[in-house]
């Protein structure tokens, strides 16, 4: 997963809805906790700027049971879920995206237990890569990725007691799934939502306005609670996204104000509008404007010559 890993202030004059608040307190990693009736959770210990205190790899069910996002391949979290669930029998491995930090493990899994993996298809990009941007922008994507059922939006995979329904959220990739779990009104919402961090929406695997498209369709939906492949859970989930989307146009307009102000890189906007933004998330942060560059160009709201490209020179239109 890539995240933002920040988010700045937001006038409620700005829109009707204030923005998210992000919750500073990490669930630990390395430990199983039962979290509903129905929800278990072990957190892959790959703790980082961008993965929170790691991977949430989520148990739904019990006895016959799935589980969600196994993770990077990592041999050692494997063996502790196996662990955690002797006696009980993995009817599927669901997968939200494949990013190297979630559906490696899905494999291994797989390779251990014989049970089928389900959920998003292949990785695929929202748009090809350029040259000149392959050694920036191909590194999270794990292209092994082969499920054995591609579930598609509104289908379902289930077990006694409990059923997983796919809702399609494409932006952070283009793959990307949430999973509904009706018998408990939640959502298990990948890195489309987390509570912790914005997600960082990355050409050339994401796209900022199928990004935009899917918080408004989450809007929509009746869940009370989100379980997020990163960090604890979104609570108030309808509101939360209401200010992730409020905070995406407020980045946008920031973006439209340093280009009429004659920043024309992407370098150049970054320092403007992520003022004491640690070094190493810098890297981060140009994607996301990027991402949002790649948009407005697309609108007809900005302009550069040729394709948008990272290290491009922009305008407005």
């Amino acid at each position: 997963m890539l995240c933002e890993a920040v988010m700045t202030s937001q006038s409620a004059a700005d829109v009707q809805a204030a923005p998210p608040s992000f919750d500073d307190a990490l669930p630990p990693a390395g430990q199983m906790e039962q979290l509903s009736p129905l929800v278990r959770r072990r957190i892959c210990p790959n703790g980082g700027p961008f993965t929170a205190s790691g991977t949430c790899s989520y148990v739904v069910g019990r006895g016959r049971v799935a589980i969600i996002d196994p993770g990077p391949a990592d041999e050692t979290h494997v063996d502790a879920l196996l662990v955690d669930l002797d006696g009980e029998h993995i009817e599927a491995i669901v997968v939200t995206h494949t990013h190297r930090d979630h559906s490696p493990g899905a494999r291994l899994l797989q390779a251990r237990t014989g049970a089928p993996i389900v959920g998003c298809g292949p990785h695929r990009a929202a748009r090809q890569l350029a040259e000149n941007e392959l050694p920036l922008l191909d590194a999270s994507a794990d292209r092994e990725h082969r499920p054995d059922r591609e579930l598609l939006d509104g289908e379902s995979v289930g077990g006694e007691g409990w059923t997983l329904s796919a809702v399609a959220t494409p932006g952070h990739t283009m793959n990307h799934l949430a999973f509904a779990l009706p018998e408990e009104n939640v959502l298990f919402s990948g890195d489309h939502v987390m509570a912790w961090s914005t997600s960082i929406v990355a050409p050339p695997d994401g796209s900022m306005r199928a990004y935009m498209a899917s918080l408004d369709r989450l809007r929509e939906r009746g869940e009370t609670l989100y379980w997020p492949g990163h960090g604890g859970p979104v609570r108030d989930p309808r509101r939360f996204v209401r200010g992730l989307a409020a905070h995406r146009r407020q980045r946008e307009a920031a973006i439209r104000t340093r280009l009429t102000a004659g920043d024309g890189d992407i370098a150049t906007i970054v320092r403007a509008i992520y003022q004491g933004l640690a070094p190493h998330l810098m890297g981060a942060a140009a994607l996301s404007v990027f991402a949002h560059l790649e948009d407005l160009v697309e609108r007809g709201i900005a302009v550069t010559d040729g394709p948008p490209l990272l290290d491009g020179e922009y305008r407005p239109a």
